[in-house]
């Protein structure tokens, strides 16, 4: 779960770029895991790569399926979940534009990733995307840098389900889908807001109700505003911070 300002300084705005190569000229090139490869190089990852888009709900691949390609995300967000023996759900991650997912230690994908809202995303097959690795070690140095980005991301939800009370969660959730939006380029306040409570307390560990009483508590008292188009609006940024950092109210 990725992106990082070592991908920016890999392209200079100074640099003559081939636009007849769609990977040169794709607008999250800079945030993906390809941020590290010269125009000649995403020449070849075009041609081995296919464009595709997914509806809200579709899977890219389910838990089990083989691992037979990866995927960079162009456009929309995206849930991972495992399924556990008794059939209850856990949301594990969510992905945004720009970011990577597919490459499996294993023969089969250990996760399912399902689409939230519309997807568009550069499908690429697992032996191709080994080859590439194969030949340019700064691909596998940039997958390196994702890896431990992800055991970072890991380590905070260690934290957030083992020691964070309801609301702690809750504000720490909001204001990390903020980070996402700013490290993309887009709109941080308001909040965009892709998944349902449902999916935020698979995620965090908590109730659907429990979700729905975190979130008007930080309303009624006026932290935040729910708005249209699954957004909220963070009111007060400070005390925002303060609450998920347990010295709120």
């Amino acid at each position: 779960m990725p992106g990082g300002s070592a991908a920016a300084d890999a392209l200079s705005p100074s640099l003559p770029r081939d636009t007849s190569i769609p990977c040169v000229s794709c607008d999250v090139r800079s945030r993906a895991v390809c941020a590290v490869m010269s125009d000649d190089e995403l020449g070849r990852l075009s041609k081995l790569t296919q464009n595709q888009t997914y509806a809200p709900g579709e899977a890219l691949f389910f838990e089990g399926d083989e691992a037979g390609a990866c995927f960079i995300v162009q456009d929309g967000a995206l849930k991972l979940y495992k399924l556990l023996p008794d059939g209850r759900r856990q949301i594990t991650g969510f992905l945004f534009k720009g970011d990577f997912l597919g490459l499996s230690p294993k023969e089969e994908y250990g996760f399912t990733a399902e689409v939230l809202e519309e997807a568009h995303a550069c499908v690429l097959p697992a032996e191709r995307m080994d080859e590439l690795i194969a030949d340019y070690p700064k691909l596998s140095n940039r997958l390196l840098n994702l890896a431990s980005m992800e055991l970072a991301s890991a380590q905070e939800q260690m934290l957030l389900l083992g020691r964070k009370t309801a609301q702690e969660r809750i504000a720490s959730f909001l204001l990390w889908l903020s980070q996402r939006a700013a490290d993309r380029g887009e709109e941080s306040n308001p909040v965009r807001v892709p998944m349902s409570r449902g999916d935020m307390g698979d995620y965090l560990g908590l109730t659907v109700e429990t979700v729905s009483r975190s979130i008007t508590k930080l309303k009624t008292t006026g932290v935040i505003t729910l708005k249209e188009g699954n957004r909220i609006e963070i009111n007060d940024p400070e005390l925002m911070t303060a609450i998920a950092a347990g010295d709120g109210c």
